[in-house]
């Protein structure tokens, strides 16, 4: 059991990472039409006519919704590494509850990073521009959110699992 609900967890920590490191990449966020034409945003760049450039302004909502999601993806990649640990050298209860909580505090970190940009973003961009849209990679910031709690779950539960069982007895039949 110990293996099914640890490697679940690690196959959804995997995926969770691969979509939090897309999701942090691109420039993709938002989208919106600026002096006619349309734009992008993303938490590094902006686009406007297919020429991207960098953030030049720095705000805080960006700075901490950068900061959040690149320290989702960190404990994202702890976890994932603790998760596949387990694996090698046997059963290792420490590192699989370790890994759920590294995968747990990534979905929190990258839920506190998407709430602040969605705070921003509704109160100050839905009143400035009329035709505006969240784009592809600001939701699958939030698909990767469901992974990261899902796979930290799995895994606490793998270790709770792990410690209920009583371990097998060893004795000779005689």
């Amino acid at each position: 059991m110990l293996y099914t609900l640890a490697g679940g967890g690690t196959l959804c920590g995997v995926a969770a990472l691969v979509l939090l490191i897309v999701s942090t990449a691109t420039d993709f966020w938002m989208q919106y039409r600026y002096s006619g034409s349309s734009a992008n945003q993303g938490l590094w760049r902006f686009c406007i006519n297919h020429k991207c450039h960098a953030h030049t302004i720095t705000v805080a909502f960006w700075d901490a919704t950068r900061a959040f999601m690149l320290l989702a993806v960190l404990s994202c990649f702890a976890g994932v590494v603790l998760g596949l640990s387990a694996f090698t050298n046997g059963t290792k209860n420490r590192r699989v509850r370790t890994g759920g909580i590294a995968l747990v505090l990534s979905g929190f970190l990258a839920l506190l990073a998407l709430a602040i940009y969605t705070g921003v973003t509704v109160t100050f961009f839905g009143k400035r521009f009329l035709d505006w849209r969240f784009s592809w990679s600001y939701i699958i910031g939030w698909v990767a959110i469901i992974l990261a709690f899902a796979a930290g779950v799995f895994q606490l539960c793998a270790y709770q699992r792990t410690t209920a069982e009583p371990a097998p007895s060893n004795n000779p039949d005689s």
